[in-house]
């Protein structure tokens, strides 16, 4: 039985140029770049190739506005505890929205423990927020706005253009979790607005440990990490060459692959969803039908339990997920889903499929093999009523 791994929110695969960029630097070229000798020099120059095609890859004015940090956490919670440090947290007001990943979300926790205002807008039912929605939130002591660009759970897109437009006007920073969008999404964060930018190289088909913070030219931020001043004396500790030197690979190659890329994930995302509807009766598609990542398809099979068909399916070899990956074992129900204002029913029987790399119509054929009869049995072991089609 082969493995098809459909889980590709949460972890990609990294491709073979990947590795063969990265793994002169956890051998023979091992130096630390803050050395002055050959070795630290040879380690330097790799470092900084990588954040010149970060930057590219995002549009920034200048690759000194990348940032290399550990992922996408470290860089959701810099970007908001630094900027609110470097403004003044006292009497300080952050907006932020229901849907956004636990790292803003936990990050905003503990801002309000420390005397911050923070405004959670909530999403419509297909999971978007408007950018006069925001604009209503905003107040004179409004020190940065944070909405994520696509959604890990349900892949929905926000407005980022429109919502870069309002705080630009207003003359606030806005910060965007672009970890899902990077590499599958066109990203120009001069063009949208963008003050500050969250990305990961593990979700681009780079490694894990290794992620960068976009800070447009200007903006205040202070250090999250303190020690030897690396990174500009914003965020200290010896940088993970390889790691780095991985992402910088991957992201050069989404440069140049990502209208292919999005555009194959799209088509086997729409034939997912449109054979599993015809084949399964009482499903539902969760979010924002067309403003969405090509290879999210959150789906909710009432009746049924979701972690129960996951197990199911991952015994046939198949590899999906029921929600973040950074909240899996927790017994509570997908925040995202019951933000849209899904009754909690349709949120328990949710199944997240997300495609990338190495995915192919064969995934689809196997998936839709085992999938009704999955689902049928899963259905038969819930107690309660069933749905009218099951």
């Amino acid at each position: 039985m082969n493995a098809i791994y459909m889980d590709h929110n949460a972890t990609t695969p990294a491709r073979p140029e990947v590795l063969a960029a990265m793994r002169p630097y956890l051998a023979a070229k091992f130096g630390n770049p803050n050395s002055v000798h050959r070795y630290g020099r040879e380690a330097r120059a790799a470092v900084e190739d990588a954040r010149e095609r970060a930057a590219a890859l995002i549009g920034a004015e200048d690759s000194e506005e990348i940032f290399f940090t550990s992922g996408g956490t470290e860089s959701d919670n810099w970007a908001l505890r630094g900027v609110v440090s470097a403004e003044g947290a006292a009497g300080s007001h952050v907006v932020a929205t229901q849907v956004e990943h636990e790292a803003v979300l936990a990050a905003c926790r503990t801002l309000e423990a420390e005397g911050v205002e923070v405004t959670r807008l909530k999403p419509d039912g297909e999971g978007r927020v408007s950018a006069d929605d925001v604009a209503a939130a905003i107040r004179p002591n409004t020190k940065l706005v944070s909405v994520m660009w696509g959604n890990n759970e349900v892949g929905v897109l926000q407005p980022i253009h429109e919502i870069g437009a309002v705080c630009r006007e207003r003359g606030v920073p806005l910060h965007t979790d672009a970890v899902q969008a990077l590499g599958k999404e066109a990203i120009d964060v001069q063009r949208a607005g963008v003050s500050l930018l969250s990305a990961s190289g593990h979700k681009i088909n780079g490694c894990k440990g290794a992620g960068f913070l976009y800070v447009k030219r200007g903006v205040r931020l202070d250090p999250l990490v303190l020690g030897g001043g690396q990174e500009r004396n914003l965020r200290s500790g010896t940088e993970n060459v390889a790691g780095i030197v991985a992402m910088g690979e991957a992201c050069r190659i989404a440069k140049e692959e990502r209208p292919q890329f999005s555009e194959r994930l799209r088509a086997l995302r729409d034939r997912l969803e449109s054979e599993v509807c015809e084949r399964v009766p009482d499903v539902l598609v969760n979010g924002d039908p067309e403003r969405r990542l090509p290879g999210t398809s959150n789906l909710g099979f009432l009746g049924a339990e979701g972690e129960t068909l996951l197990i199911r399916l991952d015994l046939e070899g198949i590899a999906v997920s029921t929600g973040a990956a950074c909240s899996s074992g927790s017994p509570e129900p997908s925040h995202v889903l019951l933000a849209m204002g899904l009754p909690r029913e349709a949120v328990q029987g949710s199944v997240r499929f997300s495609l990338g790399l190495g995915n192919s119509d064969e995934d689809i054929d196997r998936l839709l093999e085992v999938l009704p009869e999955a689902v049928g049995k899963v259905r038969e072991m819930a107690p309660g009523p069933k749905p009218a089609g099951a």
